[in-house]
């Protein structure tokens, strides 16, 4: 295994924790910004206020974006498994 396959893992594995966790990365955002704006026109300033729409915005997209995400975890997995076996023999 060279540096260069190394270097091509790391970049895949990197890639795969970004499309893994985009998702309900951006949709938490996407909820905890509209919260704030709403928060800030009624001037209610309670914190716990966005956890709860925010865990349910992360459950929904999990349900939805699961299949895809773990698809692509194990696409990365057997690629790893492909490197050691060309190491191994």
């Amino acid at each position: 295994m060279t540096i260069e396959d190394v270097l091509a893992l790391s970049v895949q594995g990197i890639l795969v924790v970004i499309y893994v966790i985009g998702p309900p990365l951006g949709a938490a955002m996407a909820i905890g910004i509209a919260l704030a704006i709403l928060q800030a026109a009624t001037q209610i300033q309670e914190t716990s206020i966005t956890f709860v729409p925010k865990l349910a915005a992360i459950a929904v997209t999990l349900i939805f974006t699961g299949r895809w995400a773990i698809n692509h975890l194990i696409g990365y997995f057997h690629e790893v498994l492909k490197h050691f076996e060309r190491i191994g023999g």
